[in-house]
């Protein structure tokens, strides 16, 4: 199995970097299908659920508004996430399946995950109890027919890099110390990200989290989570024996020598 996975991680960054150096262009055209309702909204334009009108797939279409662009200052970011997603071929990611543009936006056709949010549905069924009254900050895992999830990721600020970089970006729940602290990252801080949502997806909400982002990088840096010991259990126990240690944290400084 760990053969079959390095296989295919490796046909699949061979085919990521052909599709990045070589990205395609209007691959389709706004006639070609029929708008159905809309999904969702936001800061630069909607989501539509469309239908192509000679396969008759249906897909969730992406208009952004030029103009909106242009005025909130994210054309690079918005012409680097159409890059990313087009080179992007991962069973668990939401693929871009068409782009193209006209003289008032900018489309992205992308997969049409109906299932809904994994989340919304675990919270229906009852399976996170605890502290209900505070909101989810997971992303958006949403449920494929076949029973897994996909997540529509947003690749407006990601960036390839080789060593260090100090951008500062993200979720305030589930940032690494050592982007808080200014004292540049690399792709560990993905994994501490995974731990997070590791402990959030058991516990119900993430393991730093307060009324202001400031608060929130505080607990960070000082490994000062909530513990709510009482509501628990065996939750502790029966997590680390298949997890193992997810409390742990690196030494940064040491990682970096």
């Amino acid at each position: 199995l760990g053969l079959l996975v390095k296989e295919f991680l490796a046909r699949a960054k061979e085919d990521f970097l052909k599709k990045w150096e070589n990205p395609a262009q209007n691959t389709a055209s706004l006639e070609q299908f029929e708008r159905i309702r809309t999904l969702g909204t936001g800061s630069f334009g909607r989501v539509m659920l469309v239908r192509h009108r000679d396969t008759g797939h249906h897909y969730a279409m992406k208009i952004l508004d030029k103009q909106k662009v242009v005025k909130l200052k994210q054309i690079e970011h918005t012409l680097n996430e159409k890059r990313i997603l087009q080179a992007v071929t991962f069973p668990f990611l939401v693929r871009l399946e068409y782009s193209f543009k006209d003289n008032s936006n900018l489309y992205m056709v992308m997969e049409y995950i109906p299932g809904g949010e994994m989340f919304s549905h675990l919270r229906r069924i009852g399976q996170t109890p605890l502290l209900p009254q505070i909101p989810l900050n997971l992303p958006k895992y949403l449920l494929h027919h076949s029973g897994h999830t996909k997540t529509p990721l947003y690749f407006g600020f990601a960036k390839r890099v080789k060593g260090r970089t100090w951008t500062l970006c993200g979720t305030p729940e589930y940032l690494a110390p050592e982007i808080i602290l200014s004292k540049g990252y690399n792709k560990a801080v993905d994994w501490w990200a995974l731990g997070v949502l590791i402990y959030e997806m058991a516990a119900g909400y993430p393991p730093f989290f307060a009324d202001q982002p400031i608060q929130i990088y505080e607990k960070i840096v000082s490994g000062k989570g909530l513990r709510d010991w009482e509501h628990w259990g065996n939750w502790e126990r029966d997590w680390e024996e298949d997890w193992g240690d997810w409390e742990r944290v690196w030494d940064w400084e040491k990682d970096w020598e």
